[in-house]
C-alpha cells in the first residue's frame, strides 16, 4: 500500500425495530414469534382485493415516544405512502410507509465512547435524520433442496425505522449505537428487542473517504442488508473497510450517480457478497396511501405521550458514577435492563450502601437471575431485604460468599436475612475475646510460620496468609477475616 494514502470511514445505519404491540399494524392479526407458518393472517395483511387497513394507535404512540427518546422533532402532520416493489413475502406488491412526511425527524442519540469495554467515559452525539413507521414484511424460509418457502406470518408487523446520519466512524461505533438503541426500546417498552428474534435488525451504509496526494476521493456506498446481531454489525463494517480500500487501489473506482450497491454478509466465512444494484427513491414509485387518512398530533396527545418518557439508560449510567461513585463498567452493567436499574434504586433508597449494593447484585442476582430465566425483581427478592443484607456484610455479620448464599436462600423463604443467617449458621464470629484464644492456638501449633512473619522478607506474606487459612479453617469459616487479622498483627507486629 502506498504510504502517502490516508483514508477514514464514514457509516450510517438504518435501523428496523419490531415493536411489542399485540396485533399488527393495520389489522387485527396476532403478532406472535414461532407460531405455526402462515397461521397468523388475514385478508388485510395479505392484501386481498376490496380490504381496508385501519392504523394501530398504539404502534404510533410507540413510534412517537421512541422519537421523542432520540430527541427528534415530532410534526403534527404526518401521512402513509405506498413504496412499491415486488418480493415474494411482500403479497401486495406494495408496503405501507412513510415517505416525504415521517413522524419524527431531526434528533440525535448519544453514545458511549472511549469507555473500557464499550461502557462510557464520554459520549459522542450522533444524528437522526428521520424515524418511521411501516409493516413489516414476510419471512423467505430456504430449505435444502431447490425451492423456497414463505411464511406470511410476520407481513403486517409494526415496524419503526430509524435512520442516522454518516457521523458514525467505525465497526465499534456503530456497535455502541445499536446496544444503546436497544436499551432504549427496551427502556421505554416499545419493543422487547430481542435479536434473536429478529425484533432489531441493522443495515449499515459504508463508504470511504480516501486522500492521496492530496487529493480526496469516495468510494462507492455500500449497504449491507439485515443483520441480527451486534457481532455481525461489526465486523461486517470492518471487513468492507479493508474490501473498498483495496478495490479502490486496484481500479480507482469512486462514488457515482447509481453506483450504490446492497450487499449481504456472509457469518461463517465473515465476508459481504454483492447482491443488486440499490435502487434509488424514484424506483419505488411512492405516492400517498389512499386508505389511510393521514394522523394530525395535538399538543395535547404529544404531552401525553411525552409523559411516559423516563430517565434513559445512559444518562442513567453517568449519574451512577458520579452520584454513587459506581465504576463505569458496573454502572453499565446495572443500567442494561431498566428493572435491574430500578430494582438497585430501590434497594439504595432503602438504606443500602450503593457500592456493596452493586457488587450484591451484579455479582450475585443476575447470575441467579439468569440461571432462573427471570428477571432480577422476579427472584422473590424485596427491595428492603437487599438493604438489610447490605447492612449485615457491612458490619461484619457475614462475609460476601455467605451473603451470596443468603441472597438465594431469600428468594426461596420468606424469612429476612438475618434469621437466614442463623439457620445457616453463616454468621460470622467477631468476638475477639473468643477469637484470641483461637488464635494463639494456631501461633502456638505453627512456630515455622510465625518465625516466617517475624523474619520479614518473601516468606512474611504467604505465612501470614497461611495463619489467617488455619484461623478460618478451626472456626469453619465463620471469623472475621477483619479481625482476625487485627489479632495477628498484634501479636506479630
Amino acid at each position: 500500500m502506498d504510504n502517502d494514502i490516508r483514508h477514514k470511514v464514514i457509516v450510517g445505519l438504518e435501523i428496523h425495530v419490531q415493536l411489542c404491540t399485540r396485533s399488527k399494524m393495520f389489522c387485527v392479526c396476532a403478532v406472535e414469534f414461532g407460531a405455526q407458518a402462515n397461521s397468523r393472517v388475514c385478508p388485510v395483511c395479505m392484501g386481498m382485493p376490496g380490504v381496508l387497513p385501519v392504523m394501530n394507535k398504539k404502534a404510533f404512540e410507540y413510534s412517537v415516544l421512541a422519537g421523542l427518546a432520540l430527541n427528534c422533532e415530532i410534526p403534527s402532520f404526518t401521512k402513509w405512502d405506498r413504496k412499491s416493489y415486488y418480493y415474494p413475502d411482500l403479497p401486495k406488491n406494495y408496503q405501507i410507509s412513510q415517505y416525504d412526511l415521517p413522524l419524527a425527524k431531526d434528533g440525535f442519540i448519544e453514545i458511549p465512547a472511549g469507555g473500557d469495554k464499550g461502557y462510557a467515559v464520554g459520549t459522542k452525539r450522533i444524528g437522526i435524520i428521520r424515524a418511521h413507521l411501516e409493516e413489516d414484511a414476510g419471512k423467505n424460509l430456504h430449505t435444502a433442496g431447490n425451492y423456497s418457502q414463505v411464511d406470511l406470518n410476520r407481513t403486517g408487523t409494526p415496524l419503526l425505522e430509524i435512520v442516522t446520519e454518516p457521523d458514525l466512524s467505525s465497526g465499534v461505533e456503530a456497535r455502541a449505537l445499536a446496544v444503546e438503541l436497544q436499551r432504549i426500546m427496551r427502556y421505554l417498552g416499545v419493543s422487547e428487542g430481542d435479536m434473536q428474534k429478529g425484533h432489531m435488525r441493522f443495515e449499515p451504509n459504508i463508504n470511504l473517504v480516501i486522500t492521496r496526494d492530496g487529493e480526496e476521493f469516495r468510494t462507492p456506498i455500500a449497504e449491507i442488508k439485515n443483520l441480527n446481531s451486534f457481532r455481525a454489525l461489526e465486523r461486517s463494517i470492518d471487513y468492507e473497510e479493508h474490501r473498498q480500500l483495496d478495490e479502490f487501489l486496484e481500479t480507482g473506482r469512486v462514488l457515482e450517480m447509481g453506483s450504490k450497491t446492497t450487499r449481504g454478509w456472509d457469518d461463517e466465512r465473515e465476508v459481504t457478497v454483492l447482491q443488486r444494484e440499490k435502487e434509488e427513491a424514484h424506483d419505488y414509485r411512492y405516492f400517498p396511501e389512499p386508505d389511510l387518512v393521514p394522523v394530525e398530533m395535538t399538543d395535547a396527545w404529544l404531552d401525553e405521550i411525552r409523559g411516559r418518557l423516563c430517565e434513559l439508560p445512559l444518562a442513567r449510567q453517568m449519574r451512577y458514577v458520579s452520584e454513587y461513585g459506581l465504576s463505569d463498567y458496573d454502572a453499565g452493567v446495572l443500567t442494561g435492563e431498566r428493572a435491574t436499574a430500578d430494582f438497585f434504586e430501590a434497594a439504595v433508597a432503602a438504606g443500602a450502601e450503593p457500592k456493596r449494593a452493586c457488587n450484591l447484585l451484579t455479582q450475585v442476582g443476575l447470575k441467579l437471575a439468569n440461571e432462573r430465566g427471570c428477571r432480577i425483581d422476579e427472584l422473590g427478592i424485596t427491595a428492603q431485604g437487599v438493604a438489610a443484607l447490605v447492612e449485615m456484610i457491612e458490619r461484619g455479620d457475614v462475609s460476601a460468599s455467605a451473603a451470596a448464599t443468603i441472597f438465594a436462600a431469600m428468594g426461596e423463604s420468606d424469612k429476612g436475612p438475618g434469621q437466614l443467617a442463623e439457620e445457616l449458621n453463616l454468621v460470622q464470629k467477631s468476638d475477639a475475646g473468643e477469637l484470641e484464644a483461637i488464635v494463639d492456638e494456631v501461633l502456638a501449633a505453627n512456630a515455622q510460620a510465625v518465625e516466617d512473619v517475624k523474619g520479614g522478607g518473601k516468606k512474611c506474606k504467604k505465612a501470614r496468609g497461611f495463619l489467617l487459612g488455619q484461623v478460618m479453617q478451626k472456626t469453619k469459616g465463620q471469623a472475621n477475616p477483619k479481625v482476625v487479622s487485627e489479632l495477628l498483627a498484634g501479636k506479630l507486629g
